[in-house]
Parts: structure tokens; C-alpha cells; sequence
């Protein structure tokens, strides 16, 4: 937190199934399992491109939630299906040890494509629906503190919740 990268919005990718574009999808996907993650995206790792991947079946540091489908997408048009939100605590690896109760969509569809430019359409909800958005929040410089309501409910995580393993977004 604090980088100037991660305030900026990222540009669009024009071109797919590149070397390059490749090569970056590898390095996130490395980066994201290396630290349990259900998602990162490629300004997190100094890339100011408009590209996410996110995805788990079953990961310790989310126990309850459940699995969301492995998933490049690039180039994110996001639409909440109605106007219903749900705090949730999230954290998140670009603002390392802290938790906030952030108020998400809970019905979301999203488009976009994947690294071969095929395109993508899914309509989701619950826990899915949560990581999407707040990926593809760091496309456009906002982090998830940015959004919380209430900043009593933001804090340290083992401060927060003392008996719990800390788990970042």
C-alpha cells in the first residue's frame, strides 16, 4: 500500500496469446498458489495490465468459502445484477497483516476474455462474486480500505480476530 502502481488504472490488453501475455499469467498464477491466494492481479506484481486470475477448490485460509473456478480474465467488464450488498472481511496481499469489513455486490455477471481471447460471460454470487470484484478493483487503483464504511472495522488481523490464522486476499 502506498505504491503508485496499485492507485493507477491499468490499460487495456490488446493483444492475446502472446509470449509475453503467457509468461505473465505464469508468474501470477505461481505468485497466487505460492501464498494461498484465491486471486491477484497483475498490478500487484508491478504489471499495469488489466488482468486478473483467481480461483481454489480447497484452500485453508478460506475454509467456509466455497470453490470458485480457476479463471484468467482479461480486460473486466464487471455489472451487478441488482442492488444488493454484503459485508464481508476481506484482506489482501498489497496491504499485508490488515482485514476490513467491505460491502460487496452479491449478484455479479462479468465478461471478458481469457489469454487466448476467447470470451467469457458468467453471472455469479456469494464468495465468487466477492473476489472478482475485489481483483478487478486493483485494475482500477482501488484498494479494498477505499471502500470500507466504518473504519472501526478495520484493524490488524490478529488484533481483529486473535484466534484465526491470518488469511490475505
Amino acid at each position: 500500500m502506498g505504491d503508485t502502481r496499485l492507485l493507477q488504472r491499468s490499460h487495456e490488453v490488446e493483444r492475446f496469446d502472446t509470449p509475453e501475455l503467457h509468461a505473465l499469467l505464469a508468474d501470477m498464477h505461481d505468485t497466487m498458489h505460492a501464498l494461498d491466494g484465491a486471486g491477484l492481479a497483475a498490478p500487484q506484481i508491478g504489471v499495469g495490465l488489466r488482468v486478473v486470475v483467481f480461483g481454489m477448490a480447497r484452500n485453508p485460509r478460506y475454509p467456509q468459502a466455497e470453490p470458485v473456478p480457476y479463471t484468467v480474465l482479461i480486460n473486466p467488464v464487471l455489472t451487478a445484477l441488482n442492488d444488493n450488498l454484503e459485508d464481508g472481511w476481506e484482506g489482501c496481499l498489497s496491504v499485508p497483516g490488515m482485514r476490513g469489513l467491505v460491502p460487496r455486490h452479491t449478484d455479479l455477471r462479468y465478461e471478458g476474455f481469457d489469454q487466448y481471447g476467447n470470451r467469457i460471460d458468467r453471472f455469479v454470487s456469494g464468495f465468487h462474486a466477492r473476489v472478482v470484484q475485489h481483483e478487478c478493483d486493483h485494475l482500477d487503483g482501488i484498494l479494498y480500505p477505499m471502500r470500507i464504511r466504518d473504519l472501526r472495522a478495520f484493524g490488524f488481523h490478529d488484533v481483529l480476530f486473535p484466534d484465526q490464522p491470518l488469511q490475505d486476499d
